[in-house]
């Protein structure tokens, strides 16, 4: 990481740049992030980087702070970036392995998940962008414990491949693997023997996405 001195040495060339040319001061600096002159002077003799100030210049101006602070181009930072898995966690989301569930909503959070812990959790997937919502209830078990988290992808959806799949329904949100029969129809069929399939017409059905893992509860 860079000391205070080579920072405002950065910032000088960004403000330098502003400037078309010419004589960049300590005092410009001190402008340039709303602080009084004084101040910045103090910061500076004692190597106090004045972080929030800098870190709203950087978004101001839509410059890169890992850049400023690090050194690192863009290029790094978007190999880096690769190395994850993008998770929308929906913590308040169930797909109910027994009775309907809410549908998705817009209430989630983003979860970073090395591509190495991902690999061990659902395998190999072109797709870095998963879903991950809970399951509820018990009709899916031995293979899905209630309480656990899946992830999905949306990005698969046909059902002619074997799988558990998410259902959006009228009743709700379902865990379930899906058959469509001979006559159209389609089948939510559950892992326990214990719960019957449910039968539904196929416009009562859309598939949100494919199970492609799970963590179990504790």
């Amino acid at each position: 990481m860079l000391n205070m001195t080579e920072v405002i040495d950065k910032l000088k060339d960004i403000i330098r740049e502003s400037k078309l040319g010419g004589k960049v001061f300590d005092k410009d600096v001190a402008k340039a992030l709303g602080i009084e002159p004084t101040t910045f002077a103090t910061m500076k003799r004692r190597g106090s980087i004045p972080y929030p100030e800098i870190l709203e210049f950087c978004a101001i101006k839509k410059i890169s702070a890992n850049w400023l602070f690090f050194d690192q181009a863009i290029d790094m930072l978007k190999e880096q970036t690769e190395r994850f898995f993008q998770v929308r966690y929906f913590a308040d989301i169930r797909a109910s392995a027994g009775g309907g569930a809410e549908v998705f909503d817009e209430n989630y959070e983003i979860i970073s998940v090395d591509e190495k812990i991902m690999h061990n959790l659902v395998g190999f997937s072109g797709n870095t962008q998963l879903e991950a919502i809970h399951v509820d209830g018990e009709s899916m078990e031995p293979t899905l414990q209630d309480g656990s988290i899946v992830f999905v992808d949306r990005t698969q959806t046909d059902i002619k491949k074997d799988g558990i799949f998410i259902a959006s329904t009228t009743a709700g949100l379902f865990i379930k693997r899906i058959r469509q029969r001979a006559d159209g129809m389609i089948e939510l069929i559950s892992d326990n023997k214990a719960y019957s399939p449910e039968i539904l017409s196929a416009d009562e059905v859309t598939i949100v996405g494919k199970v492609v893992g799970n963590i179990e509860s504790l």
